[in-house]
């Protein structure tokens, strides 16, 4: 890091490109992403004075539109019933710290990690995998629709901050994880990806530590508002287990202590077996360069035989208590509702939508003439179909806004 004189009192010299490039040179495992490796991003730019290039990306992420969006959209619950379960967005920040802290055990890239993990559900609609069902079916016709896809077109093309290129233009490995995380890797748009091999160690991580976060935290909300009990985890093997490991270390907790408790464990159990199989594996691998993770044949980043075990009858549980509970298929029945009716109506009525979202229509020139030579000049975005545009409107959206929207379509009054 920095270099100081041997003055003890000396103020340090701040960091420096070449600080970084010797830290991650020092520091990094020679199987982990340096980004003085990296690819690169689609449109040229100059180094900044002192913010790596992973640096930067994390924080066109937390600054862009579509990551505080994540705030209204749905993790399982519709993001109005309390204050307190999780949301997309305080899910991501779970699996940014949860990676983060992996990446620095393992002594892998943190800020590539971090980006990634915030990054990695920025393309999900409102009303979570209902509202991808809804789009999915409403784009069949069309190549269908795919929140990790629609999360590289969100920052590739439909993100307008910068005046010299549409998007983020993030770097080629933050872009390349919502690709191989879609497993889509035939669609047109991941034409650039499908020569770079098996994924970096750093999005595997996220990929993993993703089920940690949403397997616990899922049967934290699921406790908090009463779907289901602590009685009926008692058939839940990991659940109790991890109750045992509570009760030896933490004796005669009940109730709520007892529940955080046993959250904590859980989680704690997961990252620590992901770290020791992770480990076992690269050994096993003799992985040794990035070149060996790109050749790799099946995934170096997982759970031991035992915990992936423990984790599916967790899973089983949450699908038959929770995530098909009524109350949880009643709204998503109702976001599906919502968002097929206004794909409908945005289809049949285009100029309902904002203008902004007109521009990228390549058949906007039949709603009045010719548009304003403005909209194709500055918006520097390639011209879709009309059913995509509709669609990627809809995917931003959150909770609350589509069901502002549908009230204004369907239940008009003069207020609006």
């Amino acid at each position: 890091m920095p270099t100081t004189s041997n003055n003890k009192d000396a103020v340090p010299a701040p960091v420096s490109l070449t600080d970084w490039r010797e830290h991650e040179a020092a520091w990094l495992a020679p199987f982990a992403m340096r980004w003085s490796a990296s690819l690169g991003r689609k449109h040229a730019e100059g180094e900044h004075p002192f913010r790596s290039l992973y640096q930067r990306d994390r924080e066109r992420i937390v600054h862009c539109t579509a990551f505080r969006r994540m705030t209204g959209k749905t993790q399982v619950l519709v993001a109005t019933i309390n204050d307190h379960h999780r949301t997309r967005l305080t899910h991501s920040l779970e699996v940014s710290q949860l990676a983060r802290t992996v990446a620095r055990r393992l002594r892998l890239n943190e800020d590539l990690t971090e980006a990634i993990a915030l990054a990695h559900d920025i393309g999900h609609p409102p009303f979570g995998h209902a509202g991808e069902s809804a789009l999915h079916e409403c784009l069949k016709e069309h190549g269908g629709f795919d929140h990790n896809l629609f999360g590289l077109r969100r920052v590739d093309e439909l993100e307008e901050r910068y005046p010299d290129f549409p998007g983020l233009n993030l770097s080629f490995e933050v872009r390349e994880a919502f690709v191989k995380h879609s497993g889509r890797i035939d669609a047109p748009e991941c034409a650039e990806f499908r020569t770079s091999g098996a994924p970096l160690i750093e999005a595997q991580v996220v990929d993993v530590v993703d089920s940690i976060a949403y397997d616990t935290h899922d049967t934290d909300d699921a406790l908090g508002l009463g779907f289901i009990t602590l009685e009926e985890l008692k058939r839940v093997d990991f659940w109790v287990r991890a109750g045992d490991r509570v009760a030896t270390h933490t004796p005669k907790l009940t109730g709520n202590s007892f529940r955080t408790a046993v959250v904590r464990e859980l989680l704690s159990w997961q990252v620590n077996d992901l770290l020791e199989e992770t480990v076992r594996r690269l050994e096993a691998e003799n992985v040794r360069s990035l070149e060996d993770v790109r050749n790799a044949s099946g995934p170096l980043v997982g759970f031991s035989p035992e915990v992936r075990q423990l984790k599916a009858g967790l899973e089983r549980f949450l699908r038959a208590r929770v995530y098909c509970h009524h109350q949880v298929l009643r709204m998503t029945a109702n976001g599906k509702r919502i968002l097929q009716a206004l794909f409908a109506e945005y289809v049949r009525s285009p100029q309902l939508m904002p203008e902004k979202h007109l521009r990228r229509w390549a058949g906007a020139e039949t709603l009045a003439g010719p548009p304003p030579p403005s909209w194709r000049t500055a918006n520097r975005q390639p011209l879709s179909s009309l059913e995509r545009v509709v669609g990627d409107y809809l995917a931003g959206m959150t909770d609350r806004f589509a069901q502002l929207e549908y009230r204004r379509l369907f239940l008009p009054s003069l207020e609006h």
